[in-house]
This record gives C-alpha cells, sequence and structure tokens, in this order.
C-alpha cells in the first residue's frame, strides 16, 4: 500500500484509516462515488490535511496522498505511458478542507503528470451535500484560452461522466492533432523566456536580446510559439521565473502545445532541476541551442570534433545529479560497495572522452600552424574576414573571390572556416579566410574549443571587420566583435570596418557609421561596391617584402590554395 506525501504526526487510527481507502474501488465508468467522497471528506476533515486518491482506469487506488491544509502535492510519477497522444492512466480525486474550486497548483499538476483528469471534493457550506469540480486536459486549438475544460462545480450525485468513453474520445482527439501536426512539418515548438533585472537593462537591449533569441530558435528550426519577458530584481535562485510565473509558463506551454522551454540564459545544473521537476517541457537553455546549432552546421571533420568537446564539457557539470534508477548497479556489496554508480560511471567516461578530444584539438592546432608557417615562407599575405553572425561574410568572401560558399541568411551557417584566393586590382594574390561569426556572450566552452580555429586570425595581415549596417544593434554587434579580438590579443593588426546590407539600410545611418567609425560602405551584392572594397583592402594592406625572381608561370603556392578549414 502507497501512502505518500506528509504523513508526520498522524495517529495510527488515521493511518488505518488511510489504508483502508487502498481497498475501495469506484466503477471504472465514474471518477469517483458519493460514498467514498464522503469517506476521502471524514478523513481529511479528521486530520486536518488534504487527502487525495490516485485511480487507475480499472477504478482500483493505486496511490493515497497526503497534504498539509492549504496543498497536496503528488509526487514524482515517473515517465511511464505519458506521451504527446497518451494520458498518464491515473486520475487524481482529492478534497480541500475549505468551499474552494480547483487551485492553480491543481490545475499545473494536471497539465505536469498529464492526468486522465483532476478533481476535487468538498463540503457544500450549508447543508451535508458534497461538491465536486472537475477537469480534464483538451488539445491546443486557435484561440483557445487553457488547456484544460473545467466540469461543475455541482454536487457530486449530479456528476454524469462517462469517464471510459470520455477518455477515449479525448485520446482520439490528441491523437488527430499529433497526425496534423506532423503532416504540418513536425518542428518543435518552443516558447522563449527571457527575465532581465528590474531597472538595470534598458528595454532596447532587452528587445535586441530576445530578438537574437529568436533568430537563434529560427536558425535551429525552431518554431516560436510565444515570447515570455519577465523583470525582476534578480532571478530566483532556483526556477529563475520563481514558482509561481513558472506554473503559468507550464500552463500556456499545454495551451500551445509547446514542446521546449528556451531560455536566454546559462541555466546552472541546480535551476535545471529546478525547472525540470515544475514541467514536463524539454528546457534549453543559450548555450545549449548555440550548441546545436553549431552541430548542425559543423561539415568537417574538425568542425564535428570541436563542437563534440564544446557539448561535453558543457555537459560534464550537469551530470551531478543522483537518481535512484543510478544506483550502485556495477558492483559492490549493498549500496555502499566499491563498484561505481552509473552516474559515477557516465562521468568518467565523459571526462576520458573530454581529455581523447582535447589531445586531438591540439593536434588539429599544431596542423594549422604548420599551414600558416608555409604561408608566412611562401609570402602569401592572409586576410581574415571577421564579425557578427549573419552580416553577410560568407557573402562577401563569394563576392569578392567568384566562389560558392555557402551563403544563408541564418546564424552561424559558416562554422568551418573557408580560404580562397584573392587577386587583388594591384595584381597581389592574397587568402581571404571568411571565419566563424562572433556572438554576444559567446559561451566559454565554444569559445575554448574553438581556440584553434581562430588562432588563424593571429598570423592575418589585414582584418576585414564585416558588420550590418542595416540592423538596430549594430553598435552593440560592433562593440561585441571589438571586445572578442581584444580579448584573443589581436587588437595590433590593422583592421578594416565595412559596413555591408548598406541597400537594406537607412543612408543616414551609414554616413553616420562612415563618419564616426570610419565604416567603409559596401553591398556584397552589388559588383561595384564589391570591386571598391577589394580596391581597399589593397590600399590598407602593408607592403610585402620583394619576391625572389620567379618564371612567369610560377603556380599559386599549394599551401595557400583554396581550402575548406
Amino acid at each position: 500500500m502507497k501512502i505518500e506525501g506528509k504523513t508526520t504526526g498522524l495517529k495510527p487510527s488515521q493511518f488505518r484509516r488511510l489504508e483502508r481507502l487502498h481497498r475501495r474501488r469506484v466503477p471504472p465508468a465514474a471518477v469517483i462515488t458519493p460514498e467514498l467522497a464522503g469517506e476521502l471528506l471524514e478523513v481529511s476533515e479528521e486530520i486536518g490535511r488534504r487527502v487525495g486518491c490516485l485511480f487507475y482506469r480499472s477504478g482500483y487506488v493505486h496511490m493515497v496522498v497526503v497534504g498539509d491544509a492549504t496543498h497536496l502535492k503528488l509526487p514524482d510519477l515517473g515517465r511511464e505511458r505519458s506521451g504527446p497522444v497518451r494520458f498518464r492512466g491515473l486520475r487524481l480525486v482529492h478534497t480541500h478542507l475549505r468551499p474552494d474550486p480547483l487551485a492553480q497548483d491543481d490545475l499545473v499538476q494536471l497539465t505536469q503528470h498529464r492526468l486522465d483528469l483532476t478533481a476535487v471534493v468538498w463540503r457544500a457550506p450549508h447543508g451535508p451535500g458534497r461538491m465536486i469540480e472537475v477537469a480534464h486536459l483538451v488539445p491546443p486549438a486557435p484561440g483557445a484560452t487553457a488547456p484544460f475544460a473545467r466540469i461543475g462545480p455541482l454536487p457530486v450525485e449530479r456528476l454524469e461522466l462517462d469517464l471510459s468513453r470520455h477518455l477515449r474520445e479525448l485520446e482520439a482527439e490528441f491523437a488527430r492533432t499529433v497526425r496534423t501536426r506532423a503532416v504540418a512539418g513536425g518542428r518543435d515548438r518552443a516558447i522563449l523566456v527571457h527575465v532581465a533585472r528590474r531597472g538595470a537593462v534598458p528595454a532596447a537591449e532587452t528587445e535586441a536580446s530576445v530578438a537574437e533569441l529568436r533568430e537563434l530558435a529560427r536558425t535551429a528550426g525552431l518554431e516560436v510559439v510565444d515570447v515570455l519577458v519577465q523583470l525582476r530584481d534578480r532571478p530566483d535562485p532556483r526556477t529563475i521565473l520563481g514558482e509561481g510565473r513558472l506554473q503559468d509558463l507550464n500552463l500556456r506551454a499545454m495551451q500551445l502545445d509547446a514542446d521546449l522551454l528556451v531560455f536566454d540564459h546559462d541555466i546552472t545544473p541546480s535551476q535545471s532541476r529546478g525547472i525540470g521537476e515544475a514541467t514536463d517541457r524539454r528546457i534549453l537553455d543559450r548555450t545549449q541551442l548555440i550548441l546545436d546549432i553549431f552541430a548542425q552546421h559543423a561539415e568537417t571533420n574538425d568542425g564535428k570534433l570541436q563542437v563534440e568537446l564544446a557539448q561535453l564539457k558543457y555537459m560534464l557539470p550537469h551530470l551531478a545529479k543522483k537518481d535512484d534508477a543510478l544506483s550502485r548497479l556495477t558492483g559492490g556489496i549493498g549500496t555502499r560497495g566499491p563498484g561505481e554508480t552509473k552516474l559515477e560511471e557516465s562521468r568518467r567516461r565523459v571526462r576520458e572522452k573530454v581529455s581523447r578530444l582535447e589531445k586531438q584539438v591540439r593536434l588539429l592546432a599544431q596542423r594549422r600552424r604548420q599551414r600558416r608557417a608555409l604561408r608566412s615562407r611562401e609570402a602569401v599575405p592572409v586576410v581574415a574576414i571577421v564579425g557578427y553572425t549573419n552580416v553577410g561574410k560568407s557573402t562577401l568572401l563569394n563576392a569578392l573571390t567568384r566562389s560558392d560558399v555557402l551563403a544563408e541568411d541564418k546564424l552561424f551557417a559558416t562554422l568551418d572556416p573557408r580560404s580562397r584566393r584573392l587577386h587583388l586590382p594591384d595584381g597581389r594574390d592574397i587568402v581571404l579566410t571568411d571565419t566563424v561569426g562572433f556572438i554576444r556572450r559567446l559561451p566559454p566552452t565554444l569559445r575554448e574549443a574553438f581556440r584553434a580555429t581562430l588562432e588563424e586570425l593571429n598570423d592575418a595581415s589585414l582584418l576585414v571587420h564585416v558588420c550590418d549596417a542595416s540592423d538596430p544593434a549594430v553598435r552593440r554587434q560592433i562593440d561585441t566583435v571589438d571586445a572578442l579580438l581584444a580579448e584573443m590579443e589581436l587588437g595590433h593588426v590593422p583592421r578594416l570596418l565595412v559596413a555591408n546590407k548598406t541597400d537594406r539600410a537607412v543612408p543616414e545611418d551609414v554616413e553616420r557609421l562612415a563618419g564616426e567609425l570610419g565604416a567603409f560602405p559596401c553591398c556584397a551584392r552589388d559588383p561595384a561596391a564589391v570591386s571598391r572594397v577589394a580596391r581597399e583592402i589593397a590600399r590598407r594592406l602593408p607592403a610585402l617584402r620583394p619576391e625572389p625572381e620567379a618564371p612567369a608561370d610560377r603556380p599559386f603556392p599549394d599551401a595557400v590554395a583554396d581550402e575548406d578549414e
């Protein structure tokens, strides 16, 4: 017999009354019988606490749960049978000591655990009657105001609901909704969450941050169905949002059929657990979202290697939660023997793999240094294109070198560096390299993993810093790139600021960038503008040492030919 919850302080006789509830059974088609509702209320009033029964669909009692005078919280029910189409196969009927209908926390438990239904019974304020209110989930629908429907309040004796047929029809309706969504595209649906400190961040910066998160979600292939922005004095240390707002978010996710909650913050392991205990939705933070985008866009073995290293380094601190399912299964006596827990084994394997990948990344860096040394001996200058993500760096590379590097209107479309030859108007040949885009709050794990790639910038003779002149946040993006370059000790490298996408920008904004920051206006789709950029690169590129005489047909050095790093 399972009696869960707040049972401390109960008398033996009260315990026996709770145990007797386990032997009760209701007809499968009934929510609860009037007799059992009365017995539940009597026990609840005797102990001064809320009492609930979880019923199987067969009508037998699965568990008796005891709360306090104002709340009743279900224990962890696991994920057995729960899914987007089927309900849990359990219904909760519990008591309220005062004449109150279903409260917010009751409805949150309904959605969180995907119960067949939840019902509350209470004593009528006048007379001996017993009242009941029922709530059940409903499929998401346009214009729906809640993910559930209510029945009642009404006297228990007047509740006419064929529960078995009702659940069959509801699950069939959910199945049709899921099939319709799959036919429509089947993309994950996400709610974006941003929490800002009240009065500490300007509204414009909050809007820019949310817009960037929305763009990251689009690039990752998510369908954004809603955005939640909350102002707080400080983020809640356990759930970021706070318990009440997180409950509201859970209901909203159920209403909109959202699979994911994407936070515009880095979530600590303890916060991940706190949020995970309050919702059955998948949770992503900003770093995980960027890692997912990098994993999608990595094409070369080097890129995939670095992304995997970053993912494992991020994962390691999150492998800290000990679960009953991860007990010491690999050896030892009882539960304290010399064997490893599954959790300890997982952490050890991840650490070993991180160590192997770090060695491979060091070899990768060594190979890149050898290639750069060969370029240096051949006196071929390197010009690196840098800038914020999705500002048109690859488009400019294609226009300058007449190549066909992938250029998409997505964040981090270019992940692996691309090197192409460029014949300048003054007759010199150079190597033009397109690098991974920068972003505000670039995850440290990614920055460390891609250090070997970004080391390409160390030997650049000129950095072409491309910015998007049409973006309202262009100044903030320029500052972000400048800060990252300074952090990489590249402040001494000559720099050409190119204000791209002038065809979409307000002319006054372009003039302001040119006048205040010395930006060179350009539209990468305009051949004349691209030619002017090539001439400006030639003008700013430091003069090379004289080359030894060589045959007129001397080929371009093999080491600096077109490369997909």
